[in-house]
């Protein structure tokens, strides 16, 4: 069995939107999000974004769930979604 790959499809205002976003945003972790979807958006896998695409080596599902994140939120879910998941909750 095939899995399909995954894509990213932008219009031109949420490209934009990711462009500002990982250009000024004060977080790191909000910019490195917005660059590794404009790779994808741009043609890139999300498997490649996340070994060789970023300035540190992601493991492939982090990226594929920032997808998700944005798929179900816009930027405000890569924002909303701090580093760490729900393990960073545990105190």
């Amino acid at each position: 069995m095939v899995k399909a790959r995954r894509t990213l499809q932008l219009t031109a205002p949420q490209r934009q939107e990711l462009i500002q976003t990982r250009d000024q945003d004060p977080r790191e972790y909000v910019r490195e999000r917005c660059a590794a979807l404009l790779k994808v958006a741009a043609g890139r896998t999300p498997y490649w974004v996340a070994q060789y695409g970023l300035l540190k080596e992601r493991g492939p599902d982090a990226v594929y769930t920032w997808l998700d994140y944005y798929a179900a939120e816009g930027v405000s879910g890569l924002i909303a979604h701090q580093q760490g998941g729900p393990r960073r909750r545990r105190v």
